[in-house]
């Protein structure tokens, strides 16, 4: 309003200022808000700018501020309950303005829930796709005119996102308009995002985004190394991005991109003043936009190496390459499902079964019932199923941290999701399962771990998107439920690879490779380093893919380092006897919970201390800082165990995992030296 005031004035002079402040700011200027106290506040600095310009309100006069829910279309109805029909009347007008009004101007800095509470049905529909108010409205859950196809696109529920849509929905009412926003830049290059990117393309002609950044979940840096801060106290990086729609002005065709929509990009890194300072001294005209062109099928509004990428797709990905894949298992009550031993596990499902609802609630610290795991429904699975000590089974639930579950391959049971279709295959026989994660939020890329049991989905990582997926190699008859461990033969398993696969690298290598040899082959890929390096901006967004190389022998070396790998990696290496870590110190074994307890790195002395006594050696810095996905390894697994004695079987795996690391890396540097000979000689792979 000031703004619009002060360009006023400027045109026009100051003697029309009631006039046009009536006419035009009274009657076109809207703000929607939901709680009760900044309505208030809102209320009365509006009431002292305008007295400040000169306009008293008159008795039948209002600013069109309303006390309402943006996201919610549904109005209260009449009541004659003192001050009930105030709010219905309130209701009423904000429902109009949100529903039938033209709107030509959004702005707003809508909050950031993932967990938002905004799930009515009419924001549901605008986000899905479907009828709102009599017209087909296309939402975020489509791209290229196909289902999104996301198992899990939770992350489209967040409350900024449908305050985007709902912007976005009255310019197109509208047909022309601005929407000018500060959210969560998660959505410029989020590969959940691609539909909600889309879409955004499609309705308006030019679209500029200036990235702010300060994401401390991806532990963002400045290109130059040095710290990169938050415009705002939150631990989500933020972007300002402004939506222009011009009406009937005709869609700008651009080579490979469906629809004309322009995308201007700017950034900043560096710290919250630089940030400020930047902002104060800019604006949009004066902000040196680099245009990007996002392209099929993500979409990104982040600039892009077109070039490297089109390079990377050729490769066919993991998901491709192992047909049957999924989510790892979601316990939902890893504090109840997950036990250090087998022992324990059964210990805890005998009671659990056995004890009253609530009391079993209080036991184990559960909490109240989710829409996927009840109390009663994880007990009803434990009866339905014996109990029976024959499912308890290992499951990896960290890097090299075997525990224990209960495993009856129910859903909404004792684990609320165990992914029996792919788990299955792991229970039935020997197997190797590829761990690897379909997007990361990291700056680097290091996601992946085999295994040869079932799988946590936190694995790999327990970062918010950094989901782990497991890939099995082999696939195993598919078993009736309750014979889910039965051992059957090995001859009866067929390999979990694309058959195109197996037929063009047979097709160049003039012999077919054992399933193993591929296996390993992609395992040394993946750890690669200048594979990771060179793909990194790739590898953030969707699953590896994987360049195969047409030379026999190369093929045939890179699979021998990654059969190194696993069997390092599974801790049963002949490189691992004996270990070179050891473990010294008089007394208990406890691991203490701080340092001033005796719990840290000594790097100069190249130790893990757990304690005052007792310590992990040698360990060197580059070991102790080694990564797989989202954790420290040598760090992450003791911390796990604080106020715990370590026992002997812990010591002995310990001791194995660090010198697992130190040869990891290596072999990773020999990596290295065969990695560009890899893609000279590529072999091209149909995996449709």
């Amino acid at each position: 309003a000031q703004q619009a005031v002060a360009e006023f004035e400027a045109k026009y002079g100051s003697g029309g200022r009631t006039d046009f402040i009536r006419s035009h700011i009274l009657k076109n200027f809207y703000a929607l808000e939901l709680m009760m106290a900044p309505y208030a506040v809102g209320h009365l600095k509006m009431s002292f700018f305008l007295e400040e310009l000169g306009h008293r309100l008159d008795d039948n006069e209002r600013v069109p501020f309303y006390l309402t829910n943006t996201l919610d279309t549904e109005e209260l109805e009449q009541s004659r309950l003192p001050g009930l029909s105030a709010l219905a009347e309130e209701s009423r007008l904000a429902g109009a303005v949100k529903k039938q009004t033209p709107i030509l101007l959004i702005l707003g800095n809508p909050p950031y829930s993932g967990h938002s509470s905004n799930t009515g049905t009419w924001i549901r529909e605008l986000i899905d796709g479907k009828m709102v108010e009599g017209e087909l409205i296309g939402g975020y859950k489509q791209v290229d005119g196909e289902p999104l196809g996301e198992k899990n696109p939770k992350w489209l529920q967040d409350d900024y996102v449908k305050f985007l849509r709902f912007a976005q929905w009255k310019i197109e009412q509208a047909g022309r308009g601005v929407v000018g926003m500060i959210t969560n830049h998660s959505y410029l290059d989020n590969p959940t995002f691609r539909g909600m990117r889309q879409s955004l393309m499609h309705t308006f002609d030019d679209i500029y985004i200036l990235d702010l950044h300060g994401n401390s979940l991806k532990k963002e840096t400045a290109p130059d190394g040095s710290p990169d801060k938050n415009v705002f106290d939150i631990r989500q990086g933020v972007a300002i991005a402004f939506f222009v729609k011009r009406g009937a002005k005709k869609k700008r065709d651009l080579p490979g991109q469906q629809t004309g929509a322009i995308i201007h990009h700017a950034e900043r890194y560096g710290t919250r003043e630089s940030k400020y300072d930047y902002l104060d001294d800019h604006d949009l005209g004066g902000t040196e936009w680099k245009q990007i062109i996002p392209r099929s099928p993500f979409y990104m509004f982040i600039p892009r190496d077109d070039a490297r990428e089109a390079e990377y797709r050729r490769f066919p990905s993991v998901s491709d390459i192992f047909p049957v894949n999924s989510v790892g298992i979601v316990t939902a009550r890893d504090r109840l499902t997950i036990r250090w031993s087998e022992q324990e596990a059964w210990d805890t499902v005998r009671t659990f079964s056995r004890m009253d609802e609530e009391l079993a609630r209080q036991a184990y610290e559960l909490g109240k019932d989710a829409r996927d795991w009840k109390v009663t429904m994880a007990q009803k699975d434990l009866h339905n199923s014996g109990p029976s000590r024959e499912k308890l089974v290992p499951i990896l639930y960290r890097p090299f941290d075997v525990r224990h579950t209960y495993y009856t391959g129910r859903s909404r049971g004792f684990l609320c999701m165990p992914r029996a279709e792919v788990m299955q295959h792991m229970l039935a026989g020997e197997n190797l399962v590829l761990n690897t994660c379909r997007q990361i939020v990291s700056e680097t890329w290091q996601h992946c771990l085999v295994t040869d049991g079932i799988t946590e989905s936190c694995c790999v990582s327990n970062k918010t998107r950094e989901i782990g997926y497991a890939h099995p190699l082999y696939l195993y008859p598919t078993a009736d439920r309750d014979d889910l461990f039965a051992q059957l033969e090995p001859t009866e398993r067929q390999p979990n690879l694309n058959p195109n696969l197996i037929a063009a690298l047979e097709s160049v290598h003039c012999s077919e490779p054992s399933p193993e040899a591929i296996f390993h082959y992609i395992y040394a890929i993946l750890h690669t380093p200048t594979y990771r390096e060179k793909y990194a901006e790739f590898l953030r967004i969707d699953f590896p893919r994987i360049p195969f190389t047409s030379d026999r022998k190369l093929f045939a070396q890179l699979a021998w380092l990654g059969k190194r790998l696993t069997d390092l990696h599974l801790l049963t290496s002949p490189e691992l006897d004996p270990p070179v870590c050891r473990f010294e110190g008089r007394g208990d074994a406890m691991v203490a919970r701080t340092k001033t307890q005796g719990f840290y790195y000594a790097p100069d002395e190249c130790r893990m201390y757990i304690n005052k006594t007792h310590y992990f050696g040698p360990i060197s810095p580059d070991v102790y800082e080694y990564l797989i996905g989202g954790y420290q390894v040598c760090d992450k697994w003791l911390k796990d165990r604080k106020d715990r004695p370590l026992e002997l079987h812990d010591i002995r795996t310990y001791c194995q995992m660090v010198t697992a690391i130190g040869i990891t890396l290596e072999i990773q540097q020999e990596l290295d030296i065969f990695y560009n000979d890899t893609e000279k000689n590529l072999v091209t792979i149909p995996t449709e």
